[in-house]
């Protein structure tokens, strides 16, 4: 799925004739049954073209939602955003909770730890970023797939492979022959949100769509998405989605 903080509208083309702005990326495709316009994390508008649409009806479509972009670039101008250089004493988002990276022990074996966990690290000076996010993908690794092939088993859902990758634009996804890839970076989630993005990729294996009765199948497995949902959209941008 794509992640839950991105702004999306999808819509059907009205008459407006105002030309796009410069700034939209147009793009076509061929799944697509609608013009849809998206808010990407960096800023960059994206609109979409159905197969049988056109460059005039997209920038048309464009235009009539002109406010909406605006109120949704003005919405993602104010989201909290994770330190770009970690340091000790910053706080980054893990297990759910913003937690202070605190030295745990120097010498030869420094480490640092993240509420009870500890992590190596090679020293304390420079950015501490990149080995502590290697960490937890290592984690997710191991963390991920076990948990997938238990809820998998509670629901009676078949799956052939999990996979853990560092996806930039998804929480996770699925294809038609039974794997489930998830982003890394749900191990710094609460667990009721890494489990319905779980649950959510789990459900397209039964519904390769998002009609209605995916989402009741949803409901059926995971009755509070809707607090996952609001979750990923306050704090997803803390893990750069």
């Amino acid at each position: 799925m794509n992640p839950d903080d991105q702004q999306d509208l999808l819509g059907l083309m009205d008459a407006a004739q105002t030309p796009a702005g410069a700034d939209i990326v147009f793009q076509r495709s061929a799944k697509a049954r609608h013009y849809r316009l998206t808010l990407r994390r960096d800023g960059t508008a994206v609109a979409t073209i159905p197969l049988r649409g056109s460059q005039r009806g997209a920038e048309q479509f464009v235009a009539q939602h002109a406010e909406w972009l605006e109120r949704a670039r003005s919405r993602q101008a104010v989201r909290p955003r994770a330190a770009e250089v970690w340091v000790p004493g910053t706080h980054v988002l893990w297990r759910g909770e913003m937690c202070e990276i605190r030295v745990a022990s120097a010498g030869e074996r420094p480490q640092v730890c993240l509420a009870a966990d500890v992590f190596r690290v090679p020293g304390f000076e420079g950015d501490l970023r990149p080995t502590l996010e290697a960490h937890f993908a290592r984690r997710a690794k191991i963390e991920l797939p076990a948990r997938t092939w238990e809820l998998a088993a509670l629901t009676g859902v078949e799956v052939k492979l999990v996979a853990v990758r560092n996806q930039r634009s998804r929480w996770g996804s699925c294809s038609a022959n039974g794997t489930i890839s998830l982003n890394w970076r749900l191990v710094q989630t609460p667990d009721f949100v890494r489990d319905y993005i779980i649950y959510h990729e789990l459900m397209h294996l039964r519904e390769m769509n998002h009609s209605e009765r995916f989402w009741a199948r949803v409901e059926e497995v995971c009755p509070d998405w809707r607090s996952a949902e609001r979750w990923l959209k306050r704090n997803g941008s803390l893990l750069g989605l």
